[in-house]
């Protein structure tokens, strides 16, 4: 059976149909999928197996760091001044910033402090018994998830590699390109199944098949169930990139979406200068003033107490679950415990709810478990359809060697009304995926030169 032979029994469609937009398209998607999907399919590797891995990080960090996060139960909790002092009593070198009380019977509070010669977004977290004031361990807290050392080193390796912002290319590529791959493959699924072997043929893999197309039907099908996650993975990634994620941000805030702040500066506050001067950056004999008043605006555990940033500012006091039901709602509470100012999550536009969902979704925390079950299974899905590519990859070649890419030149046979949008739509997406762009024109550019050799050599 020679390679053409091969292809044609793994993809029956391939031959020429009659004169539709589709049929002329059709060669030029599956070009497109298949170069996308061997070339960019090692980004898509690596970011699924680390985000498979971070998808478990939450009860790798609860086992590594039980120590420090739990506490026996006592009869009844110290104020949280005396366990903020504490903590400055065992770290007099660090600068109070926030506080998280502890909120289940077994938890221990974390105090988190500013401290010199710590890297970027990193604060150094205290943790207290709340019933006792005793410090039960120093770790080093990353990010407003306040991911402790093990899950950072994780998430960072997620990200970036831990390269650095050079290693963020990785997973900028592989964002910006799984939902290319995602809805190529979900289009040529569609139009090559739908006639063939109807809705059955369409959700389910053919066990009768053997060989390529036996790999096609499982990665087709695989394919359907996972998309709409796959999309999910991909839009959300990207808000987190280097390049991309700065035109989302400014399309969000020329659209209105940004995600709105409470007020905390000193301003009218300043009568208390004096009194909120001592409180910065130090223990406050107010802070469990300011917590009842922010329990008296409905707020509840688990929160952060935030400290003012500069004297005679509020407190800032957050409710922190990101889990359904999610409550972020927040005050600002001076140091007499009076509010001045409420900012409800319910009251956020609806663009700045669905990135607050989208993004905590990505990361494992708006369903709790379930989430990170459902993230882990995405990771091994991704990881299952690029063997199965790979594998259609290797058993279409001819005797030896890898399959070849599928002819090119499809695109002639389009209309120019049809690649007249496209062309236009393509430039527009390159430059708002820039990463995208660059990796598509030069996949062109090499493209071309290949054509060019092989009709120099025949």
């Amino acid at each position: 059976m020679t390679s053409t032979d091969v292809r044609s029994a793994a993809d029956p469609e391939q031959s020429p149909g009659r004169g539709t937009a589709w049929t002329a398209l059709r060669p030029l998607v599956l070009r497109l999928h298949f170069y996308a999907g061997i070339l960019i399919a090692p980004f898509l590797l690596v970011a699924a197996s680390t985000g498979l891995l971070y998808a478990a990080s939450y009860q790798i960090e609860q086992i590594v760091y039980r120590h420090e996060l739990t506490a026996p139960v006592g009869e009844s909790r110290l104020p949280l001044t005396r366990q903020v002092a504490a903590a400055q009593t065992a770290r007099p070198d660090g600068k109070v910033t926030a506080v998280r009380p502890a909120d289940e019977p077994d938890a221990t509070t974390r105090v988190l402090m500013d401290v010199p010669g710590l890297p970027e977004s990193t604060q150094l977290a205290v943790f207290v018994d709340p019933y006792t004031a005793q410090v039960r361990g120093v770790l080093d807290s990353y990010g407003s998830s306040g991911a402790l050392p093990v899950r950072a080193w994780i998430s960072h390796l997620h990200r970036h590699l831990h390269l650095g912002e050079p290693g963020r290319i990785y997973s900028e590529l592989a964002a910006s390109w799984l939902w290319i791959v995602a809805l190529c493959g979900l289009v040529l699924w569609i139009s090559r199944r739908r006639r063939k072997r109807g809705l059955r043929g369409l959700i389910a893999p053919d066990r009768s098949l053997s060989g390529a197309r036996r790999a096609l039907s499982w990665h087709g099908s695989v394919g359907l169930w996972a998309v709409v996650g796959l999309l999910f993975l991909s839009a959300t990634g990207l808000t987190w990139s280097k390049y991309a994620g700065e035109n989302v941000d400014e399309l969000r805030a020329a659209l209105g979406w940004t995600t709105p702040a409470i007020s905390t500066s000193s301003g009218e506050h300043a009568a208390h200068s004096g009194d909120s001067g001592h409180q910065h950056g130090g223990a406050s004999a107010d802070v469990d003033r300011v917590v009842q008043a922010a329990a008296g605006k409905g707020l509840s555990g688990p929160l952060e107490i935030v400290w003012p940033g500069e004297a005679g500012a509020p407190y800032l006091v957050k409710e922190i679950d990101k889990s359904l039901p999610q409550r972020l709602d927040q005050v600002a509470v001076d140091a007499t415990g009076k509010v001045t100012a409420e900012l409800r999550f319910a009251d956020y536009p609806l663009a700045a709810k669905l990135t607050r969902w989208g993004i905590d979704g990505h990361m494992g925390l708006l369903f709790g478990l379930a989430n990170q079950v459902l993230l882990a299974l995405l990771a091994s899905v991704v990881i299952t359809l690029i063997v199965l590519g790979y594998r259609m990859w290797w058993q279409r070649r001819p005797t030896r060697g890898f399959g070849r890419p599928y002819p090119r030149g499809g695109w002639r046979k389009a209309h120019g009304a049809v690649l007249a949008p496209l062309s236009v739509i393509a430039v527009a997406v390159g430059w708002f995926l820039p990463l995208m762009g660059i990796s598509l024109a030069a996949f062109l550019v090499i493209d071309v030169l290949l054509g060019l050799r092989a009709r120099a050599t025949r």
